[in-house]
């Protein structure tokens, strides 16, 4: 039985090979958009990060070289700086922590909306997802607004003796992790709620009938049921965080050079080749700490296996 024989698929007699192009013919719009403007694109980034700039502003010469790399790493006419290696890291470090913080706050709220009544869960979803329908610069110089000298949020901090009276928390660090947080915070909510909403409270309810603690209950029962869209949405969070370049910019003024602030200076300054060299570093980087992360996910998919054996024994 290879492509020849009738099989019963979804009551209709049909073979492999039709199943083959039928499947083909559904992927085949989602395939194309992702070769047009995901695959394309990066080859062409990948390519031009082995080329040269020419004497002409944006101009590339298709000549294969490393001296993108090796200025990357810090290798330059006046010797070696290890200025691109520290926007890296800090690039890493922003990204972890505004990570971090919006999975710190995303918990909570998926647990809280999705715990409402039903009336009142998709409002409060809309109200997540308002941010979406704003673009990033106008909510940013909102912020710029918001944390202002004469503005209560900056008051309170003088209150608090956080900052001066009468100065502004715009730019400062504080100011670059709230625009971090708040644009990506969405991202992460997503994808907890829909795991918190279809959460089997039965094994919570087991764990606290044996005594558990609350630690126990959230380590042992909440925590495998939701690990895979923990992980979702640090994919989620971490990916864009790592290459944006508006909020620190403008909320830190220009004193927090990143990884996407430094490929928008190159790719402003015409110097495309290390523009792409650096994006190619990035997008390395980035699967890296994917490959890092599903690795670490394999213990949690054990977990959840096991839960699932154990639910299944369940009376």
């Amino acid at each position: 039985m290879r492509d020849s024989p009738t099989i019963l698929w979804r009551g209709e007699l049909t073979t492999r090979r039709s199943l083959r192009r039928r499947g083909l013919g559904v992927l085949a719009p989602a395939l194309f958009w992702l070769t047009i403007f995901l695959v394309l694109p990066s080859i062409a980034t990948a390519l031009a990060a082995f080329a040269q700039r020419g004497e002409l502003r944006g101009q590339i010469e298709w000549s294969l070289t490393f001296d993108n790399f090796k200025r990357l790493v810090g290798f330059g006419l006046f010797g070696w700086s290890a200025d691109h290696m520290v926007i890296f890291a800090r690039s890493v470090w922003i990204a972890a922590v505004t990570t971090c913080l919006s999975l710190l706050l995303a918990y909570p709220l998926a647990f809280f909306i999705a715990t409402r009544k039903p009336g009142w869960r998709y409002p409060l979803l809309a109200l997540v997802m308002v941010p979406f329908c704003t673009n990033i610069v106008i909510r940013v110089y909102a912020w710029q607004q918001l944390l202002a000298h004469d503005m209560p949020i900056a008051r309170l901090a003088a209150s608090l003796r956080l900052v001066r009276p009468g100065s502004s928390l715009c730019p400062s660090t504080l100011a670059v992790y709230i625009g971090m947080v708040s644009t990506f915070l969405p991202f992460a909510v997503l994808p907890l709620y829909a795991s918190v909403e279809r959460l089997d409270w039965s094994i919570v309810e087991a764990a606290r009938d044996l005594y558990a603690s609350r630690w126990r209950i959230f380590r042992h029962a909440i925590l495998p049921q939701t690990r895979a869209a923990l992980q979702v949405a640090t994919i989620l969070a971490f990916i864009p965080a790592m290459g944006t370049f508006v909020v620190p910019d403008l909320l830190g003024g220009g004193r927090y050079m990143l990884a996407g602030s430094l490929i928008q200076q190159q790719f402003g300054g015409s110097d495309v080749p290390f523009g792409a060299a650096i994006s190619l570093a990035l997008m390395v980087l980035t699967l890296g700490g994917l490959f890092l992360l599903r690795r670490s996910g394999e213990s949690g998919a054990a977990a959840a296996g096991e839960l699932a054996q154990v639910r299944e024994a369940a009376p």
